[in-house]
């Protein structure tokens, strides 16, 4: 597995993250890693994505930064530009993917049903992002579609929280689960960072108490 994964799934909760102001970033990236979490995955759901990246990658280097909910490739050249170590998309888009496998850039694209996780295997992926979790049928429906693919891992994210989060992760098909409980954008936009490292230290502990 990619190196990155590998680190990934040895963190094994990936905070998604919404930025609405870039100002907000870097105290964001402190409070993971003042939570023992030294991994964000920001998200283009705000104009403030790319730059916050930027800020994170340069300032932080001891967090490994991604970005997330990457729709197209005009986003892929931005996130890597500013420094993301790896993409995040919620569905699977041919050409997202494709031109990540082509630069050699980590990629993990979303799947929620057997075809789109053989369009995965078509071209070697050993990780995909199954979204929504909780609305396509959670883990029940997670167990059932990985069982015939052998050659591939998941990465559970939509509706996970502290009350699921080691269910999900009790499945040895599951390396990590994303989620936002920790980091909502709420907090952030009012600058609760003392809270999200709380959220994110209940989080570690809960994952290592397991």
């Amino acid at each position: 597995m990619n190196p990155i994964f590998e680190q990934i799934g040895h963190l094994k909760l990936v905070p998604v993250v919404k930025i609405e102001q870039t100002s907000d970033a870097l105290a964001l990236g402190q409070a993971l890693l003042a939570g023992g979490l030294p991994l964000a995955e920001i998200t283009f759901r705000t104009e403030a994505a790319a730059e916050s990246i930027r800020i994170l990658s340069d300032s932080l280097p001891e967090l490994l930064v991604g970005a997330g909910t990457v729709l197209s490739l005009e986003q892929v050249r931005q996130a890597k530009a500013a420094g993301a170590s790896f993409i995040v998309a919620p569905g699977f888009s041919p050409k997202v993917v494709d031109y990540c496998l082509e630069h050699g850039i980590p990629v993990v694209p979303g799947v929620n049903s057997p075809t789109q996780v053989e369009m995965g295997l078509e071209r070697g992926l050993a990780l995909l992002k199954f979204f929504p979790a909780e609305a396509s049928g959670g883990l029940r429906l997670l167990k059932a579609m990985a069982e015939p693919y052998g050659g591939v891992n998941f990465m559970p994210t939509g509706g996970i929280d502290a009350g699921n989060l080691l269910e999900y992760l009790a499945f040895k098909r599951v390396v990590a689960c994303g989620g936002s409980w920790m980091v909502k954008a709420a907090l952030i936009s009012a600058g609760r960072f003392d809270e999200i490292t709380r959220l994110t230290r209940e989080a570690v502990k809960l994952i290592h108490s397991n």
